[in-house]
């Protein structure tokens, strides 16, 4: 998308050698994307004993590289998987990829499943984008029972999501947000959850969701915009009584929801509009430096 959001153009591989991603990286070694499989017989991946970060590549630059392999490492501690790369590593590839590929723009992902070595795969695909309506007139969000199995970590445990996500579609919904047995609301299947109230901003803490990257860019927002932030999950009923709500991701940035549920919000999306701009705006500010 353009103009409103800064984003840089629609969705394809600028610079590659075609559209379709011919190499990936297995193991620090070059190899053909088709060859990028798992063995089915392993333990490991028939119980998903795996962690993943998705990274977003504009003009060539790999967009929060750092505070992702930081996250990577602490997913892996968390569930005792022994990194046998190092992080450092790992990052290095991600670049021999890009200079193989001559990627300008894509949406990269890392999985490291926890072999002994470890099977370390990363993969590109086109950069994941959305039409401006979603942010000029927001989405449809859901409500769906259930919370995810460490929610700390980014694991590759993701049945739950996809459970929500198509009863989510299949309503006409963009997203689900998932409803704990205490009846509170913590996050998207794929992303953060806020509700706002004039400029207050209520989203679950820590020690009930992922510490999303682009989360943490929300916060920085909110700060430099002077916008108290209380770390509680609401219920549904909190919800429905707030002026507006929102979620974040790395692909999204900062969306607003026109609804969730059965209730409709305010059409006023400027707050939500603004954290993404200036999201968006660290991103190209981080590719220049």
């Amino acid at each position: 998308m353009s103009g409103l959001l800064g984003e840089a153009s629609p969705a394809r591989f600028l610079g590659s050698r075609s559209e379709e991603v011919m190499k990936a990286i297995f193991n620090g070694d070059l190899i053909d994307s088709k060859d990028a499989v798992v063995p089915v017989t392993s333990r490991a991946v028939q119980c998903n004993f795996s962690v993943y970060e998705a990274l977003r590549v504009i003009g060539g630059h790999v967009v929060g590289l750092d505070a992702h392999m930081q996250r990577l490492s602490q997913s892996a501690s968390m569930i005792g998987l022994k990194l046998t790369f190092p992080v450092q590593e790992i990052a290095s590839w991600v670049f021999r990829l890009l200079e193989a590929e001559g990627l300008e723009e894509a949406t990269l992902r890392i999985l490291v499943i926890g072999e002994a070595p470890n099977l370390c795969f990363i993969t590109a695909t086109k950069m994941l984008s959305y039409p401006d309506s979603y942010y000029t007139e927001g989405v449809k969000a859901t409500v769906y029972d259930g919370e995810r199995f460490l929610p700390k970590c980014k694991t590759s445990n993701l049945l739950l999501s996809y459970l929500a996500l198509e009863d989510s579609k299949a309503q006409g919904g963009f997203e689900a947000i998932l409803r704990n047995r205490d009846g509170l609301l913590l996050e998207g299947t794929r992303s953060n959850f806020y509700v706002y109230q004039d400029n207050v901003i209520r989203t679950a803490g820590l020690d009930h969701v992922l510490d999303g990257v682009t989360r943490q860019s929300v916060f920085r927002a909110c700060s430099i915009l002077g916008w108290p932030i209380i770390e509680k999950p609401v219920s549904l009923q909190e919800a429905f009584q707030a002026q507006g709500a929102f979620i974040s991701s790395t692909s999204m940035a900062a969306m607003p929801l026109a609804s969730l549920g059965e209730k409709v919000f305010e059409k006023d999306f400027s707050r939500t509009l603004r954290i993404c701009s200036m999201i968006r705006a660290w991103e190209q500010e981080e590719r220049t430096k």
